[in-house]
C-alpha cells in the first residue's frame, strides 16, 4: 500500500455560530486522487481553505509526510509542497499567460511582476520562464505563453490555473471543480491529465461532476452538513443508502448523473 502522506484527524471549523466541519477525518496516500463530495454547503471548499491557511482550524490535527505540522498560513504553502488552483481561476488578466504561471512559483510571496517583484536574478528568471513554459506545456497550453489573460476562452484559463499550481512542483495538489463550466470534449481532456499528474504528486478533487469523480478519483470522501458520511471507492459510495440519500440520488447512484 502506498505511503500516507497527508492526514487530518477530527478537524471542526466555526463560523460564529455555525460549524462548517464536525470531526472530519480524511488522509490521502501517495499517487492518489482523493474525491470530495457532497451538496453545496456541506464543507468541501472549507477544508480546502483549511488546509490552505484561509479560514482557523477550530480542532484538528494535521500531518504531513510523517511529521505533525501547525495548519499552515497561505504563504507557507509552497514550501510545505501543497498547491490549489481556485474555483474562480484567479488569473492576473493584465499580465501574459507566462507571467501568470511564474508568480505561482512563489504564490506571490513577494510582490509585485516577476523579476522586479519576486525578487529574481535575471538567471533566476529565465529558468523560472523555462519551467513555466515547460508546465504550459504539460497542459497543452504553450503556443498561448505570450497572450494576455484576459483574451482566453474559458477552458483556457482552466489550463493556465493547472500551470501555475505545477509550476511549484507540488506534492499535494488541491483542484478546486476543475471541470466547472467546461464542456464534455475539455472534460475529457481534464480526465486524462489529471490521471497523468499523479506521477509526479497526489490530488484531493473538490467537483460537482460525478462523472469526473467517479472516472479520475481512486477513494472518496462524502461530506453532508460538514461531517463525513461515508468514503470508499466510487462503487462502494455510489451504492451507500446515505449517499444516495444525501446527494447522488438514484439515477446518480446507478450512472446515470452529474
Amino acid at each position: 500500500m502506498s505511503q500516507t502522506i497527508l492526514e487530518i484527524d477530527s478537524l471542526s471549523v466555526n463560523f460564529g455560530g455555525l460549524k462548517a466541519l464536525s470531526n472530519v477525518s480524511v488522509n490521502l496516500r501517495e499517487g492518489e486522487i482523493l474525491g470530495l463530495i457532497g451538496p453545496n454547503g456541506a464543507g468541501k471548499t472549507t477544508l480546502f481553505n483549511a488546509l490552505s491557511g484561509f479560514v482557523p482550524a477550530a480542532t484538528g490535527s494535521l500531518k504531513l509526510f510523517g511529521s505533525n505540522h501547525k495548519w499552515p498560513r497561505p504563504d507557507q504553502l509552497v514550501h510545505l509542497g501543497i498547491a490549489r488552483t481556485l474555483q474562480g481561476v484567479g488569473l492576473f488578466p493584465e499580465l501574459t499567460v507566462l507571467e501568470n504561471v511564474m508568480l505561482g512559483a512563489d504564490s506571490l510571496a513577494k510582490t509585485g511582476l516577476v523579476r522586479a517583484a519576486i525578487g529574481l536574478t535575471r538567471r533566476d528568471e529565465e529558468r523560472l520562464a523555462q519551467k513555466a513554459q515547460t508546465m504550459l506545456g504539460r497542459v497543452y497550453a504553450g503556443h498561448l505563453a505570450d497572450r494576455r489573460a484576459d483574451t482566453l476562452s474559458y477552458p483556457d484559463t482552466k489550463r493556465v490555473a493547472i500551470a501555475r499550481a505545477l509550476v511549484s512542483e507540488p506534492k499535494i495538489l488541491l483542484l478546486d471543480e476543475p471541470a466547472g463550466g467546461l464542456g464534455a470534449q475539455d472534460i475529457a481532456w481534464l480526465n486524462g491529465l489529471i490521471r497523468n499528474l499523479t506521477s509526479s504528486c497526489s490530488i484531493i478533487l473538490v467537483e460537482h461532476h460525478m462523472d469526473v469523480v467517479m472516472s479520475v478519483c481512486n477513494r472518496i470522501y462524502v461530506l453532508n452538513f460538514g461531517e463525513v458520511i461515508a468514503n470508499g471507492t466510487s462503487e462502494e459510495v455510489r451504492n451507500d443508502d446515505d449517499v444516495i440519500a444525501a446527494y447522488l440520488g438514484a439515477s446518480a447512484a446507478h450512472g446515470g448523473g452529474k
